[in-house]
């Protein structure tokens, strides 16, 4: 073998390793459905999903109309409003843009903490929108499948029939956790309850349905309790390490959380009824994914123009998002896909979801068509923060009837 043949077949075996050794080390990216991580609540690997930051460019011809709609805007919050005694977070944005934000009341009374664009609070069932898109971006990522049976993730999960899809849409028939633990005996509510004991209690206890699975809508909290031990089950992650990794720290979330009952206690903004009493916490409060995350309208803007973004979803799961699953009665309000939603007659639809949880109002409006972004947060109870909505019409041909402080000029 001659000298040069040598030297020829020695870089042909470099080259070969070159690219067989990083081959053989690279991490296989495969779903990881129905499996138990070895460490439970481990750090991410680099499978780990996680939403980016997304602009949107303002467009010349709505650029033109925003100092109208703003000067609307707080006319608006101003009639709405009047009493500062009241508590409002607010914010209104366009194409990524703030047109107005707005910030009043005491937040908390007993550190007198002053309502602030970074005083992060309780935003109740518009935790619900955020647990979905956690659970979209896994099946978007391929870890399951949108009509998966449950029972395939969670162990011994007793209803056979009902899919990741029928508890996103609230058509699983589960009975709602808050009201099957006022039966007396079931459990004692001197403590805390968590989703996995909410599970074990329905396993054990083998609670019914209340009707058959996909047969009709009920909104019900269960669903996304549920939802929330499935990001646990698939990440290998804390629900609040899951959330903080998909979507608080890549988006720059710098004041969201999901609320702590061991830690946190001491620590949040507290709500309060009407009469500005403070709301004592109770059984129900360790419970999250369908609540139990603290946020800030600006925060919740970042999460909102990050689902712009064409790396999210593909069409055809986003398109599924956002249609109506409930069709049994006639009427123009339905429910997607963590996303309650108005269809009328004219055509035109609807996003939003609002919260409730003790004396904390919250309301999330996603005009996606004009690429509209409302949020109203309050902590002080109140049915106020719903009435946002309204402002839609600032933008487009929305046909909801206006009260008397609801004109828009």
């Amino acid at each position: 073998m001659s000298l040069k043949f040598r030297f020829f077949l020695t870089l042909l075996i470099a080259a070969a390793l070159a690219v067989a050794i990083p081959l053989s080390c690279r991490k296989e990216r495969t779903p990881i459905v129905g499996a138990e991580p070895e460490t439970p609540y481990g750090a991410p690997d680099d499978t780990m999903v996680r939403m980016m930051p997304y602009r949107l460019s303002p467009r010349a011809s709505e650029a033109r109309k925003y100092t109208r709609r703003t000067e609307s805007v707080k006319k608006f919050v101003q009639k709405n409003w009047r009493n500062q005694q009241e508590t409002l977070s607010f914010l209104i944005a366009q194409d990524g843009k703030i047109l107005y934000e707005h910030y009043q009341g005491t937040a908390d009374k007993r550190r007198d903490i002053k309502m602030a664009a970074d005083t992060p609070l309780h935003i109740a069932s518009v935790s619900k929108v955020l647990t979905a898109t956690a659970v979209l971006e896994l099946i978007h990522a391929g870890k399951l499948e949108l009509d998966q049976k449950v029972n395939t993730i969670l162990t011994d999960f007793p209803y056979p029939d009902v899919t990741v899809r029928t508890l996103l849409n609230h058509r699983s028939g589960l009975r709602n956790y808050a009201y099957y633990l006022d039966v007396k005996g079931v459990w004692d509510k001197s403590k805390a309850i968590s989703n996995q004991e909410i599970l074990d209690l329905y396993i054990k206890n083998k609670v019914p349905l209340d009707y058959p699975n996909d047969r009709r809508f009920t909104y019900c909290n269960t669903n996304y309790a549920f939802l929330a031990l499935i990001i646990e089950k698939l990440t290998g992650l804390s629900y609040a390490d899951a959330m903080n990794e998909m979507f608080f720290k890549p988006l720059g979330m710098k004041n969201t959380y999901v609320y702590n009952h061991e830690t946190d206690r001491k620590k949040i903004i507290p709500s309060y009824f009407a009469n500005g009493t403070e709301i004592a916490l109770d059984h129900l409060d360790a419970v999250y994914g369908d609540k139990n995350i603290y946020s800030t309208p600006r925060d919740l803007l970042k999460f909102d123009m990050a689902r712009y973004s064409p790396s999210y979803l593909t069409p055809e799961l986003k398109k599924q998002v956002y249609v109506g699953y409930s069709y049994e009665q006639k009427g123009e309000k339905n429910y997607g896909l963590g996303i309650r939603m108005i269809d009328w007659v004219t055509g035109q639809h609807f996003y939003f979801h609002n919260g409730w949880w003790h004396g904390n109002t919250s309301s999330y409006v996603n005009l996606k068509k004009e690429r509209v972004c409302i949020i109203a947060l309050s902590n002080r109870y109140s049915k106020k923060p719903y009435r946002v909505k309204l402002l839609a019409k600032l933008f487009g041909d929305y046909p909801f009837q206006m009260g008397k402080n609801d004109e828009l000029e």
